[in-house]
């Protein structure tokens, strides 16, 4: 079974940064995609940045320019650099990952962490 874990949320003022990362863990296995997304109170869930595997890149307009996603297949890891944040980037944010093993292809999602972002 794999497991995906997000660390590096919390309260930050607005303009400052946060380092989300996404660690991928269990028995053998490939990760193929993977998206970076994030669900403010009464909103739906919506894609922030997304990443393939061969590192191509993608971005919801509201973070361009200021969201990095990133990578390190070694360490089996994702992360999302986030800086000049606003208070309407506050939501919890989820890492999904497609992921492959010896016998099957499935999503993974992890448990989510919260970012506040203060005005």
């Amino acid at each position: 079974q794999v497991q995906l874990v997000e660390s590096g949320g919390g309260l930050v003022q607005a303009g400052g940064s946060l380092r989300l990362s996404c660690a991928a863990s269990g028995s053998t296995f490939t990760i193929n995609a993977i998206g970076w997304y994030r669900q403010a109170p009464g909103k739906q869930r919506e894609l922030v940045a997304g990443i393939s595997s061969g590192g191509s890149t993608n971005y919801a307009d509201s973070v361009k320019g200021r969201f990095t996603i990133s990578r390190d297949n070694a360490k089996n890891t994702a992360y999302l650099q986030m800086n000049s944040l606003k208070p309407e980037d506050t939501a919890v944010y989820y890492c999904n990952a497609s992921i492959a093993t010896m016998h099957e292809v499935f999503n993974s999602w992890g448990q989510g962490t919260q970012v506040t972002v203060s005005s």
